[in-house]
């Protein structure tokens, strides 16, 4: 048993032996599946606290016959499988971390030759027969022990993305890493010591010099998470079950934490899920982990259009994102669309497959995200900040002559690249002037209507603003007429999120008139029968 060749189980069993432990098991049923095929070469990209590394060292336990397992397992789905002891504990497992390997290595251009030196070293205690010619490369020990044993191997690597991710600039360690990547997994002899490869880090396969060493690779990313979705984060029924168990309230961790939008599933980032059911408060865990050196340099890049889509999406509207540029490192970010793809990676923005485009995800990433902005500040998003401030209070105010100027100067300024064609286009821009409102108001809650008939945006004051914040119902309207928003807003039945609401409601009707490009604006308090 040693540290990187068969290790035993005692990393997975601290994630079972941990009072909140989900079952990610299944994974597994697909992993036997495709062992010793094409598709066993498996590259899962997720961000930071999406449970990687538990990942790695549940298939590390499964896998290796270091291990003896089977009572670890024994309540886990898969041991339902019929082929749940038919893979258990049967093959040579190799593990590594990268990121762990940097210290002991002495620096990122060592990673190679201590992971080699360490892995042979560990090797030869197994095969001493297979090595009568001495190697430096783990490539060629290995098959050299397949060819005198015919045994094969499964290689689980963690992080295996950090020297791309943050030796960018070190070309020649890069390059090192690029290359061993490539005589471990390319080519026709790897395919005969290659039982199954499992690559684990937060961004995809860079789309270089490490595409054409990894093109072999099934990818599972943020973007395209295919069959393992479910296994990425918590599902929502996960959730439900444990908001159950900690008598936490689901919608309240739901708008907190969920938002993630894989596939067909809702997911929630699991460390955050863990952290409010064992301490039940409702904040924000992902400055506890993740660093804002990452996210703070790119949404400060000069790039056209970044700050007004940054903007916009925190005040709850999603944007088209081309994906398609990003070349999956950091040194080659070169446009907005990138900036927002690496964020995608990141977990900073969700992502939706259909629409391509990009959403914060939750409340817990928008206050993460509204504190990046503001760590190191754009001039002018204070300035913004005020204005939008200021148009809150006209509107609480009630003064809708001052909210129609507001807006114009809004749009003007901040979101000139809207061009306004039709309420829609209204929509994105209103969304952008009432940002300061999410100080004091849940991200709103969008009504839209089919066909051409309405947008309108419900704005609910968080709990311990109810008091002195109305609850705003919001009307627009394109080359009509503000009473006909206001009365449109009374005619129709209440947005059932409005039905339970008890506290004061200002109704604000908001229309473009495209003959004299102005905006009009009408408030009035509704009295509840």
């Amino acid at each position: 048993m040693g540290m990187f060749v068969n290790p035993d189980n005692s990393a997975f069993q601290v994630a079972l032996n941990s009072e909140i432990y989900v079952d990610k098991s299944g994974l597994i049923k697909y992993t036997n599946k495709v062992l010793n095929t094409l598709q066993g070469y498996i590259c899962n990209s997720r961000p930071r606290r999406f449970g990687k590394s538990v990942t790695a060292n549940m298939l590390t336990a499964y896998y290796s016959r270091g291990c003896n397992s089977e009572a670890m397992f024994a309540d886990l789905e898969i041991s339902k499988s019929t082929d749940f002891k038919k893979h258990l504990n049967q093959y040579d497992v190799i593990h590594l971390d990268i990121q762990w390997c940097m210290e002991p290595a002495g620096g990122s251009e060592q990673v190679v030759p201590y992971i080699s030196e360490r892995t042979i070293a560990e090797l030869k205690e197994y095969y001493p027969d297979a090595f009568p010619v001495e190697t430096k490369s783990l490539p060629e020990a290995l098959s050299q022990i397949n060819a005198l044993t015919g045994k094969k191997f499964i290689i689980i690597i963690d992080e295996w993305d950090v020297l791309i991710r943050d030796e960018a600039s070190n070309a020649k360690a890069q390059e090192d890493y690029i290359n061993f990547l490539r005589g471990m997994f390319k080519g026709t002899e790897p395919t005969k010591y290659i039982q199954l490869a499992y690559l684990t880090g937060i961004l995809p396969i860079k789309k270089e010099k490490t595409q054409s060493a990894l093109n072999n690779f099934d990818e599972f990313t943020m973007l395209s998470p295919s069959r393992l979705a479910p296994y990425i984060g918590f599902t929502e029924e996960e959730v439900k079950s444990l908001a159950e168990e900690y008598d936490q309230d689901f919608e309240e961790v739901k708008r907190w934490y969920d938002g993630y939008l894989l596939r067909d599933h809702q997911v929630y980032n699991p460390r955050a899920v863990v952290s409010v059911m064992l301490r039940g408060e409702y904040k924000s865990y992902w400055s506890e982990t993740a660093s804002y050196d990452t996210v703070v340099p790119l949404i400060n890049m000069n790039y056209d259009g970044l700050k007004t889509a940054i903007i916009e999406m925190l005040s709850g509207s999603e944007v088209k994102v081309n994906t398609a540029t990003f070349k999956n490192d950091t040194i080659n970010i070169k446009s907005k669309d990138d900036v927002l793809t690496y964020m995608i990676h990141l977990g900073y923005l969700g992502y939706n497959q259909k629409l391509k485009t990009a959403f914060v995800p939750n409340e817990e990433i928008r206050q993460e995200l509204t504190t990046a902005v503001e760590s190191k500040p754009w001039n002018e998003l204070l300035k913004f900040q005020q204005d939008s401030e200021n148009l809150l209070d006209s509107t609480l105010d009630m003064d809708g002559v001052a909210v129609a100027v507001q807006i114009e100067k809004i749009h003007n300024e901040y979101a000139f690249s809207i061009q306004y064609n039709n309420e829609n286009s209204l929509s994105s821009v209103l969304t952008i002037a009432y940002l300061s409102a999410m100080q004091y108001y849940f991200k709103p809650i969008r009504e839209l209507s089919t066909g051409r008939g309405f947008a309108d945006f419900v704005f609910i004051p968080k709990p311990e603003y109810k008091s002195d914040y109305p609850a705003l119902i919001v009307e627009l309207k394109w080359n009509q007429n503000v009473r006909t928003a206001v009365q449109q807003i009374k005619d129709k039945k209440y947005p059932s999120s409005i039905l339970s609401y008890s506290g004061d409601l200002l109704l604000v009707g908001i229309n473009y008139d495209k003959s004299t490009k102005e905006h009009q604006c009408l408030i009035e308090r509704y009295e509840k029968d």
